[in-house]
C-alpha cells in the first residue's frame, strides 16, 4: 500500500490488518454481449489484472491497480466500477494519457447447446479496431515505487520494463510476487519476469504449446487445464512436490459462462496464501498449498454459474456467495470452517453491503440507458 503523510485521503482505505496487493497489466472495460443482441450489453471493469484485484478487494483486500486509467468514456466507466467495489485508486490515473483496452464478450451456445464465449477487439457498431493494452511507462513505475509500503502481493499479467520495475521494488520490501502471463512477450522480459517471481499460474490452452516455461526459480507453478483442472508443482521448503500434481475440477450444476474462471482462481489462491507476504508463504505446508488451490478452484467454479468474468457479484449477495462457496468446497472433503480460518475474508463479510445485489430487472434498464448514453463505438 502507499506511504500513509498526514491524514489520509477520503475513500483510501487504512485498515492495518487488511492485506494489500499492487498490481499492473491489463485493466479493461469489458462488454457483455449475451448471444447477439447488442442492446442488453453489460459493460464492467475486467481484464486478468483488474478482475484479480476487484475480487480481493470483495474479499477484504486493500488493491492498488497500477495503471492509465486517465479520462476517455471507457476509462471512466472502469474507474467507476472500480470505486463501487472499493478499489483504491491512488496509482490508477498515471500519465501520458492513453485509451483504455476495451474486450468485446460475446456469451453463445456451441452446436450441443453448451455455453460459450467468444472475444472480439472490433467495435461491433462501425467495425473499428478496438484500444489494446498499453504499459505502465517506466517513469511512472519509478514514482509509484518510491510511495510504496511494504505491500504483501505484487501481481502482473503483462511483462513491460514498468512492470519489472515494480516487481523488483515490491519484492525488496517483502512482498510475494505473483506473475501470470497469457503469452511470451519480450523473450527478454518474460526471463526477468519470471527469475522475480514466487508464484507464476498460466493456461495451457492459452500459452502457445511451444513456448517453455522456465519457471526453476519460482516456489509454486500452477498450469491450469480448463474442465481437466490444473496441475502444479511447488519447491517450498514444507510443501515439496515430486513433479506435476493433479487437481480435478470443482463441479457446477449449470454452466453460463467460463469467462473469468482463471482470475477467480488466482484471486482465490493470493487470499489464501498471500495474505502476510512472502516470509510466511514459505512456510505454506502441503496441505495447506492444496487447500488453498482447492479454494481457488472453487471460487472458479462458481463463477461459471453467471454471465460475465465477474457477474455473480452484481447478482447475489455476500451471504449467498459465502453459502455457494462452502458447498463447493465441500466437493473436496474441506471442513466448513475452512473459509473462515484466514483473518481477512468472505466470512468477514458476510451479511454486509446487501446492496450490491441487483435484480435482473434492473439489470436490463440499466443496459438499456447505457446503450442510449452510447450512441456509438462506447
Amino acid at each position: 500500500m502507499p506511504k500513509q503523510r498526514g491524514k489520509a485521503k477520503p475513500g483510501v482505505k487504512t485498515t492495518p490488518e487488511a492485506p494489500s496487493i499492487i498490481g499492473t497489466g491489463l485493466i479493461a472495460l469489458d462488454v457483455v454481449i449475451h448471444g447477439n443482441d447488442y442492446r442488453l450489453s453489460q459493460r464492467w471493469a475486467g481484464g486478468t489484472c483488474g478482475n484479480v484485484l476487484i475480487i480481493l478487494s470483495y474479499l477484504g483486500w486493500s488493491a492498488y491497480p497500477v495503471s492509465r486509467l486517465n479520462g476517455e468514456t471507457a476509462s471512466r466507466r472502469v474507474l467507476r466500477d472500480l470505486k463501487r467495489w472499493k478499489v483504491n485508486l491512488d496509482f490508477a490515473k498515471l500519465a501520458p494519457r492513453v485509451n483504455t483496452p476495451i474486450i468485446i464478450h460475446k456469451i453463445l451456445a456451441d452446436g450441443s447447446g453448451e455455453a460459450i464465449h467468444r472475444f472480439s477487439l472490433k467495435c461491433l457498431n462501425c467495425g473499428a479496431w478496438l484500444p489494446t493494452y498499453r504499459p505502465i511507462t517506466s517513469a511512472s513505475a519509478q514514482s509509484v515505487s518510491a510511495k510504496l509500503c511494504k505491500p504483501n502481493v505484487f501481481f502482473f499479467d503483462r511483462v513491460s520494463r514498468g512492470s519489472i520495475m515494480l516487481a523488483e521494488a515490491c519484492a525488496k520490501q517483502g512482498a510475494l510476487i505473483v506473475f501470470e502471463p497469457s503469452s511470451l512477450g519480450d523473450p527478454k522480459l518474460f526471463s526477468e519476469a519470471l527469475s522475480l517471481s514466487h508464484i507464476i499460474k498460466y493456461s495451457k490452452e492459452r500459452m502457445d504449446s511451444s513456448t517453455e516455461i522456465r519457471a526453476n526459480d519460482a516456489l509454486l507453478e500452477i498450469q491450469t487445464l480448463g474442465t481437466r483442472g490444473l496441475r502444479y508443482r511447488s519447491s517450498l521448503p514444507s510443501a515439496k512436490t515430486r513433479g506435476w500434481q493433479h487437481l480435478n475440477a470443482c463441479k457446477v450444476s449449470e454452466v453460463k459462462d467460463t469467462a473469468g474462471a482463471g482470475d477467480w482462481c488466482t484471486a482465490g489462491i493470493i487470499h489464501r496464501l498471500a495474505s502476510q507476504g512472502l516470509s510466511e508463504f514459505k512456510k505454506t505446508s502441503g496441505n495447506e498449498l492444496q487447500n488453498s488451490i482447492r479454494f481457488g478452484q472453487a471460487l472458479a467454479a462458481w463463477t461459471c454459474s453467471f454471465e460475465g468474468a465477474r457477474g455473480g457479484m452484481y447478482e447475489v449477495s455476500r451471504t449467498r456467495f459465502q453459502s455457494d462457496i462452502e458447498g463447493l468446497t465441500a466437493q473436496f472433503g474441506s471442513r466448513k470452517s475452512d473459509i473462515s480460518d484466514v483473518p481477512i475474508g468472505i466470512a468477514s463479510l458476510a451479511g454486509s453491503h446487501e446492496s450490491d445485489k441487483i435484480s435482473r430487472s434492473k439489470l436490463i434498464r440499466m443496459r438499456a440507458v447505457s446503450q442510449t448514453q452510447d450512441a456509438c463505438c462506447f
